[in-house]
């Protein structure tokens, strides 16, 4: 069994549901990150993005991909951006976006399973998922191949909700994930059950010194995090040596 918020469920359950709810906000899912964290996501993947240490040509693979944010931004740095999600109507969305941008070069957009990547040892020199690995059904194995798909000198950066530092703003912030998202979801996406997992799905989530823990055990050395916004969510970066 697994987790599903704060419910237990067969894996393979998970991962029915898990695309059921991604299906489901895809056509309202950037519009609802805006209200939700009140605009400070596009900050938080800003600097995500600034401290992957891009190089002109690199090839990163964005896994979890989703509508394109940290593509985009990936690919201004001078990055090769693979998009991967296993979510086919967040990809349809992410692909929309980039068209109407006129960001149509520089991209290839794959539906991928982050659990059995469909690539040869060492072909990036960057894997990054942000918001995503929290919906994964098997964490480690995921973990493992982020690692087998870098070369070696490449760079795993993992952005993610994580655990609030502050016991007053901790209250504060479950207040918000239980009491307000499910109703914007329900005004916004006409789906409050959505929204209600997704904040179900950041208390399940491990703390940053746990996540650390498994980015070694999955093979990363030079491991470390950083808090963003104290802790609601947190950068995680691991090295393949």
């Amino acid at each position: 069994m697994t987790d599903f918020g704060y419910k237990e469920v067969a894996p393979e359950e998970k991962t029915r549901l898990v695309g059921k709810v991604f299906t489901s906000v895809a056509s309202k899912y950037d519009l609802m990150n805006d209200l939700m964290s009140m605009g400070i996501h596009r900050l938080w993947k800003r600097q995500f993005v600034a401290g992957c240490g891009i190089r002109q040509g690199d090839r990163l693979l964005d896994l979890a991909g989703g509508t394109g944010d940290i593509a985009r931004l990936a690919h201004k740095a001078g990055a090769r951006v693979t998009v991967a999600d296993i979510n086919h109507a967040m990809l349809t969305v992410g692909r929309a976006r980039m068209d109407e941008a006129g960001l149509v070069q520089g991209f290839d957009w794959l539906q991928v399973n982050a659990e059995a990547l469909p690539f040869a040892d060492q072909q990036f020199d960057h894997v990054t998922i942000a918001f995503g690995l929290r919906n994964v059904t098997w964490r480690d194995r995921a973990l493992k191949d982020m690692h087998r798909v870098l070369k070696p000198g490449g760079r795993v950066h993992i952005l993610e909700f994580s655990k609030v530092g502050l016991p007053a703003l901790a209250k504060l912030y479950d207040g918000w994930s239980f009491q307000v998202l499910p109703r914007l979801g329900a005004r916004i996406a006409g789906d409050a059950d959505s929204y209600r997992y997704l904040a179900e799905s950041i208390r399940r989530f491990p703390d940053q010194e746990t996540l650390a823990e498994q980015m070694r055990e999955a093979g990363f050395e030079r491991v470390s995090w950083q808090n963003l916004s104290a802790g609601i969510c947190a950068i995680h970066r691991g090295a393949k040596v």
